[in-house]
């Protein structure tokens, strides 16, 4: 057995290295999926004219419940079709009941900003927009109310870990851009606050341009086998994320238990 397989080289790139379990994925044994359709395992679908659309949200089939069957953990799906930061903060997350005490997770992947930026074209905004003594100062940007969503989950689970997703390219210049500024901000947001990753879809995983997409989508979203590789990319990154950060990750069994080992790093 070689150690170093188990640990991070400093000349591997993310996603260079698939897994098909879990990898250290499967030391979380709670993830909350915080996203919209593209999270929510959602189908698309026509009438026999192809004139009408219907858009079917089925959570089975989501990268998260791929990920939970892989790895063998507990995976909450926080999402739906068309879901944006404002309105996970505004009511949906509330009228779920998804910041009950009872449904908080030892990680977070939030997946935002697809309908926040592309569609409703919100301001992006800043960390500048982050007000650390009451997130309900936010300013009402994209920055602002996807914050919100963190600081909120880490006033009840501190040491929640959180891996942020960004937006892959697809080849459109318009929307690349998008994508871009997207990814800068939530690298800021990795650097802002604790205990927070980016999974960095934009930088290092496949354009989904039209070959990936023959492949990978039906109609506007993802088919299944496309749903299962996001959910590979997702788990082998985390997977990565913590072969090369594993002093950050030694005290997880202790998230949420309300003791932890003073002799290391929390």
């Amino acid at each position: 057995m070689l150690l170093q397989t188990y640990l991070g080289d400093p000349e591997e790139k993310p996603l260079e290295r698939m897994v098909n379990d879990g990898g250290f994925t499967g030391i979380f044994r709670t993830i909350g999926c915080i996203g919209d359709s593209l999270s929510s395992g959602e189908f698309e679908s026509t009438d026999p004219e192809q004139t009408q659309k219907g858009y079917h949200d089925y959570f089975e089939y989501s990268w998260g419940q791929y990920i939970a069957r892989a790895a063998g953990c507990k995976v909450w799906n926080f999402s739906r079709g068309g879901m944006t930061a404002k309105e996970y903060w505004n009511s949906f997350a509330e009228a779920n009941d998804y910041w009950n005490p009872d449904k908080l997770c030892q990680a977070y992947i939030i997946a935002l900003g697809v309908n926040d930026l592309c569609g409703q074209k919100q301001e992006i905004g800043s960390t500048a927009d982050i007000c650390l003594e009451d997130y309900n100062k936010n300013a009402e940007t994209f920055c602002g109310y996807y914050s919100r969503i963190i600081q909120r989950i880490k006033s009840m689970q501190p040491q929640a870990r959180f891996f942020l997703m960004t937006m892959p390219r697809s080849g459109d210049a318009e929307r690349d851009a998008i994508s871009a500024a997207h990814a800068s901000l939530l690298n800021d947001l990795a650097v802002f606050f604790d205990y927070t990753y980016v999974i960095d879809l934009y930088k290092y995983a496949p354009v989904y341009d039209a070959e990936f997409k023959k492949n990978f989508y039906l109609g506007g979203h993802m088919n299944p086998m496309g749903y299962m590789l996001t959910a590979k990319m997702t788990m082998s990154y985390i997977d990565y994320i913590i072969r090369h950060n594993m002093e950050d990750f030694a005290q997880v069994g202790f998230i949420g238990k309300g003791v932890h080992n003073y002799s290391a790093k929390w």
